[in-house]
């Protein structure tokens, strides 16, 4: 191989169009040869690494027959009914890329020039080479022909049920997303450029990105998002001063320390989703929305979620609600109040209106006010989750879970990160692998790649009930000895979602509240995703927010039709809501007993 390597790096004289090429030089120094044996190293460690995957169902992977039947059935029925549609595909395909080979010939005879096109801008043909180079701009262009014939092949299928035909659409983004000219180093100008200048070295750093990341997941991979020592949870992120002032084998509760000479009457309990961990909301001071809602002046609690393994297999719904009640009794044990102002965010707050409608039909008026972060209670539209809420999937966990006890927090982000590939998968993997580059130094991104393990009983429930059976706004669901309704959610209730919001789309968690029996109903839009329209500080003008006073006797469409555009963030809105049903003002309370500080122990276990 030295002598491979060696070879490779005998030298040449560079010519002009060398110099005006970086991908043209044919010198090539002799410390690529030590690169080359590295990555001949680093191919061993890989090959160890990929060794240690763990076998998942294969479930989990991909869709069942069912959906690969639908498409060949589909397909059969076009050739058999309609034969020349099927030639007229293929002939326009055929006229596209011979038009396109014609022209790229032409323009290469003329003066090694790229033809002009008029393909729209992409973020991914960034590099001028795609529009000055003409084997660069070839192969962008023949790509560009390939999806959309690909396109035009899966919309011209007679899907009649609709779930597979959105199932097929989002497979067919994903096949064109994965084959991407971007995807691949022989055809992607940005990583054949830093490769030369670098000689070779960043082909070998991007190997050991891959291997690491390979590593760290235990064989699977899952692309680092972020720098994963730049941050440690308590130290740069999540340090609003508080203490842990309770805790159970489910949770930690904290108390965060007042910053206020006096405060609201009653306390404010913020239940985050235990999907990820809650310093989502105090990332740093100066966007912690934690940290604004104390110098608001109220006695603030949060949940912090252990990290579940094996042992909490048998952890259900009726377990989480449990603990719901449980640290509502704590929080008024601890403040010697009647009441408190309940918050939950995403998954958490669905188990919030769980919670509430149980408590309406026992007479529990504990909680006197909800707040909804991004939350979804209707599931009749499923979203862009619709291809994973199918029987295939949801039996592949299922089988996944009786196996392990648990979905482990990789295969949850790797679900979630594949709807948004190109920004969550593909963009980072060529960063990464093809550049050579370190993951960057961001929080909200170190907070992603954070994620938690969910307990097997639960998911089940909450995926089989909640998600497809959409038991909560239909025939009801069993939490606990009751039959739980929406209707049965009777306290005043804020609800905020986010206009882009691709985990929980507004229109459905609009819907949701719609169907909820409180007579004093907010509901607010914030302009943003799942993420930054919450996490969205009025210090930064950044994002807006819509109310309307169209209530909730129309349709969500009709409610967008009449809300109002505020500038900048829903943050002070909700404020003056949520102070108009905390009572007078007392003097600060400060945490009376201590388990030790914030952030807690439960916070920094690793899934």
């Amino acid at each position: 191989m030295a002598t491979a390597a060696s070879t490779l790096a005998a030298t040449a004289p560079a010519d002009d169009e060398a110099a005006r090429n970086p991908l043209a030089i044919a010198g090539l120094p002799a410390r690529l040869a030590e690169n080359i044996e590295r990555i001949e190293a680093l191919g061993q460690r890989l090959l160890a690494a990929m060794a240690a995957k763990p076998m998942h169902s294969p479930a989990v992977e991909g869709p069942g027959p069912e959906l690969y039947g639908s498409v060949a059935q589909a397909w059969l029925k076009l050739a058999t009914e309609q034969p020349a549609r099927l030639i007229e595909q293929q002939v326009r395909y055929w006229g596209e890329t011979l038009r396109h080979v014609a022209a790229a010939q032409g323009a290469f005879a003329r003066n090694l020039a790229a033809p002009e096109t008029d393909t729209p801008p992409d973020r991914r043909f960034k590099n001028p080479l795609w529009t000055t180079n003409p084997f660069y701009s070839f192969v962008m262009n023949q790509y560009q022909i390939n999806a959309e014939a690909i396109r035009k092949a899966a919309a011209d299928l007679d899907i009649p049920d609709e779930t597979d035909r959105r199932r097929i659409d989002w497979f067919t983004r994903q096949m064109i997303d994965m084959l991407a000219p971007t995807n691949f180093l022989a055809t992607n100008p940005d990583a054949l450029e830093r490769a030369i200048e670098t000689e070779g070295e960043s082909l070998v750093r991007g190997l050991e990105n891959l291997v690491r990341d390979i590593e760290e997941n235990r064989g699977d991979l899952v692309v680092s998002l972020s720098d994963r020592s730049a941050f440690r949870v308590g130290e740069n992120i999540g340090t609003t001063p508080g203490e842990v002032v309770y805790r159970t084998p489910m949770l930690e509760l904290i108390q965060f320390r007042p910053t206020t000479e006096q405060v609201h009457r009653t306390p404010v309990i913020v239940f985050p989703p235990w999907i990820n961990k809650y310093y989502i909301m105090d990332l740093k001071p100066q966007n912690s929305l934690l940290r604004w809602i104390v110098e608001q002046g109220y006695t603030l609690f949060v949940v912090s979620w252990k990290n579940p393994g094996t042992e909490a297999a048998e952890q259900s719904m009726d377990d989480y609600v449990s603990a719901y009640l449980d640290v509502v009794g704590k929080v008024l044990e601890l403040t010697e109040e009647p009441q408190l102002n309940a918050v939950g965010y995403c998954i958490a707050g669905t188990t919030l209106s769980t919670t509430l409608a149980l408590m309406q039909q026992k007479d529990d008026d504990r909680i006197k006010s909800a707040t909804l972060f991004t939350t979804l209670t209707d599931f009749s539209d499923q979203g862009e989750f619709t291809t994973f809420l199918q029987d295939d999937f949801v039996g592949g966990i299922e089988d996944e879970v009786a196996r392990t006890g648990y979905l482990s927090a990789q295969l949850m982000q790797r679900t979630f990160s594949f709807l948004r590939a190109n920004d969550l998968v593909w963009g980072p993997a060529i960063r990464s692998y093809m550049l050579g580059e370190a993951p960057p130094a961001f929080d909200l991104l170190y907070w992603n790649g954070d994620g938690t393990n969910l307990p097997g009983k639960m998911v089940t429930q909450y995926l089989r009930n909640l998600c497809q059976k959409n038991a909560l706004a239909g025939e009801g669901f069993e939490i606990l000895g009751h039959t739980l309704h929406l209707r049965d959610v009777k306290v005043p209730i804020c609800a905020v979602a986010c206009e882009a919001d691709h985990i929980a789309p507004w229109l459905h968690s609009w819907k949701g509240v719609a169907q909820m029996g409180s007579d004093d109903r907010r509901f607010i839009l914030s302009e943003s995703g799942h993420i930054a329209g919450i996490i969205n500080p009025p210090t930064k003008v950044k994002y807006g927010h819509y109310t309307s006073d169209a209530g909730f006797s129309g349709s969500a469409d009709d409610w967008r039709k009449a809300a109002q555009y505020h500038e900048g963030s829903w943050w002070n809105r909700w404020g003056d809501w949520l102070a108009e049903r905390s009572g007078p003002m007392v003097p600060a309370r400060t945490p009376a007993e201590s388990l030790g500080p914030a952030p807690g122990t439960y916070v920094l276990e690793k899934a």
